[in-house]
């Protein structure tokens, strides 16, 4: 058991980079094990249990917040993005790399927008030892560190896992305050996740929580999972999460958090999701500058409602800031999907935007009331994620209070729940026949298209909120699974308007429910 004075001097404590910083150490000021590379040094063995990181989170949330120093020494300073990638870890460095355990770790190097630390530590058989940062494990391209550069630290690590022929391939990698991002096997790295959000999209200004340190337990190749604890710290939150990371069909993250409000929170998302949207079908304005037909890594947000509704919500690149939100108590699942994997729709030889994961959220337990909010930046670069999501919950943070959640993430090709229903093929969004109406193509598919008795009594159910629905045409084909609704809207004089479709036979939905906002 943690005692309270062991919990103190946890929270008190500090380590090389971390100490100016305020960082909680669980391992304590140690002398360094030397070892020779390419193997990274390890601090002297300290007691670890999990219940240390939820004690020192707990303790640092009673203390004033202190922003961890960023400082980083010449020449890592101010690098631009091409000097930072030509930081690389020599071969045969990799944590883990020749021990049969199914997994290797590279800590990342700091320098560019990655110069806060984060302290990494291994746990083994209940002990946890800090990674020794020491430049000879790395090629620095043309930069020139010098002699005595000393501990630096790290900005992050990446998770690497054995392939079939025993090669490492990149599964995850936890970078940037609180982001980290997975893949499945044959994806590029795409979207983007983090531990929590707190004000995005708020006029007082977005707060990034930032994984001061993590512990991660060494793994076993019969277990296949690998275990990270984190502490995170900001302004107005500190919180203990436990990440289990599971490479299988898709990669499973389950994440189990417990927070620590300082102040009050009265906006702050769970499960956040973060990707790129600089055009797609329904973006028609948006396409005519570029060559590729679509430059996106995320299709729209599937929900699956606590009462059992599948919705399906296209994301867009607006002209202004759009903030939707979808209220729902309990919510069964929701997540960022890019269901295009044809090439051709995207015609880009680097970027393979066909290729990037989809992710797919759990809860689990009861998250009660609240909404899944998206929020759709307005964008001109590929490099930005302009398109987030997350829950919201209902409930804000009372200052001093303790919240426990916790969810399962797929980072897959397509989720492991889908729709007995038609899903959402394409939208399409064009010029109307008048220059106040704007005119809509949804194509729905699936095998429910098919059957008989739906095919011959299907009926399109469609709203618009303000606005009128006029030239409403269906045009299905039992043949090819497949039903399309082409409509047009009259916005009239409104800047928006909130539309609704879904495909119903007899009554009853055969489709899911396609909802959007259009804009001007």
């Amino acid at each position: 058991m943690v005692q309270r004075r062991e919990v103190l001097k946890l929270a008190l404590g500090g380590v090389a980079f971390g100490q100016s910083a305020g960082l909680p150490s669980l391992i304590g000021a140690t002398a360094l094990a030397q070892t020779a590379p390419p193997s990274f040094g390890l601090s002297e063995p300290s007691p670890f249990d999990p219940g240390m990181v939820t004690e020192a989170a707990r303790s640092l949330s009673k203390q004033a917040f202190k922003a961890p120093s960023a400082d980083i020494p010449e020449p890592f300073r101010n690098l631009n993005y091409e000097q930072y990638v030509g930081i690389r870890q020599r071969p045969g460095a990799a944590i883990w790399a020749s021990e049969n355990v199914g997994f290797a770790l590279e800590p990342l190097h700091r320098g560019f927008i990655f110069s806060t630390p984060m302290q990494l530590n291994i746990v083994t058989g209940g002990e946890a030892r800090r990674i020794v940062y020491d430049p000879s494990l790395f090629e620095f391209g043309k930069l020139s560190p010098p002699a005595n550069l000393g501990d630096i630290g790290f900005s992050g690590f990446r998770v690497l896992a054995a392939q079939d022929g025993g090669d490492f391939s990149e599964l995850a990698n936890f970078q940037g305050a609180s982001f980290f991002r997975a893949v499945a096997r044959g994806q590029n790295l795409g979207a983007m996740a983090r531990a929590i959000s707190i004000k995005t999209a708020d006029p007082r200004g977005e707060e990034f929580p930032a994984l001061r340190g993590v512990w991660i337990e060494r793994p076993t190749l019969a277990a296949n999972a690998l275990v990270v604890h984190a502490l995170i710290d900001s302004e107005s939150v500190t919180g203990a999460f436990r990440f289990t990371i599971r490479p299988v069909e898709a990669t499973i993250i389950d994440a189990e958090c417990t927070l620590f409000a300082r102040v009050a929170v009265d906006n702050f998302g769970l499960a956040t999701m973060s990707a790129t949207h600089l055009s797609g079908a329904i973006d028609d304005r948006r396409r005519a500058e570029d060559l590729r037909p679509n430059v996106s890594e995320v299709g729209g947000v599937q929900m699956l409602t606590g009462k059992g509704e599948w919705l399906w919500r296209p994301v867009s690149n607006r002209d202004t800031l759009q903030i939707s939100t979808f209220v729902d108590e309990n919510p069964r699942g929701f997540g960022f999907l890019q269901r295009d994997r044809n090439f051709d729709h995207y015609q880009d030889d680097d970027q393979h935007w066909e290729s990037r994961p989809s992710v797919w959220i759990e809860p689990i337990g009861d998250w009660s009331f609240g909404g899944i909010q998206l929020i759709e930046i307005p964008s001109d670069s590929e490099v930005n994620d302009n398109i987030i999501a997350y829950w919201k919950p209902q409930q804000p943070l009372a200052a001093g209070s303790e919240t426990a959640f916790a969810y399962r993430q797929f980072w897959c090709w397509s989720p492991p729940e889908r729709p007995a229903l038609a899903i959402t093929a394409q939208s399409l969004e064009g010029r109307g026949s008048s220059p106040k109406r704007r005119r809509f193509i949804v194509e729905f598919a699936g095998d429910i298209l098919s059957q008989p008795q739906n095919a011959e009594n299907l009926k399109p159910n469609l709203s618009a909120s303000p606005g009128t629905i006029t030239s409403l045409r269906t045009f299905a084909s039992a043949d090819k699974a497949s039903c399309r609704v082409l409509f047009e809207l009259d916005f009239g004089g409104e800047s928006s308007s909130e539309l609704r479709l879904v495909i119903e036979a007899a009554g009853k939905p055969i489709s899911e429910t396609w909802i959007y906002r259009w804009t001007p």
